[in-house]
């Protein structure tokens, strides 16, 4: 089994940070879905979420992060199962680097509902926008 961690920022106006994936990663290469990857052996999930959004983004939080749900799904790519937790918070910015993908931005939750997701962002996108933690986060 192999373990992921993702996590996605709510912006002032409700958006969700996601990242546009480049065509080389072997798992869903030119899909959207939120910013994340494997967790390192002896690190947390926690932890590979904070190491991930930084590394991809250039965001650094101290602290913020909330578990909203776990996902574990079968990975044609991966010849297995994965599980992968996602995490959010709510950020003041509107805009992020991207170190990896062809871009990360703010997109709209029915804008990012007709974008090409990942396997992980569309198994839990609906779940994720109907959740007391996305009502939350929002402003």
């Amino acid at each position: 089994m192999h373990r992921f961690a993702s996590t996605t920022l709510v912006d002032p106006h409700g958006r969700l940070l996601v990242q546009e994936r480049d065509e080389h990663p072997r798992i869903d290469p030119e899909r959207w879905g939120f910013p994340g990857g494997g967790v390192e052996e002896g690190e947390s999930y926690e932890q590979a979420a904070y190491r991930e959004l930084a590394e991809e983004t250039g965001v650094v939080l101290d602290g913020g992060l909330v578990l909203w749900g776990e996902r574990t799904f079968f990975s044609e790519p991966c010849g297995g199962d994965d599980t992968f937790r996602l995490y959010a918070a709510r950020t003041e910015l509107t805009e992020v680097e991207c170190h990896e993908g062809r871009q990360m931005v703010f997109v709209e939750p029915a804008r990012l509902r007709t974008l090409p997701l990942t396997t992980s962002c569309a198994l839990v996108l609906d779940d994720f926008l109907a959740s007391d933690l996305y009502r939350e986060l929002l402003p």
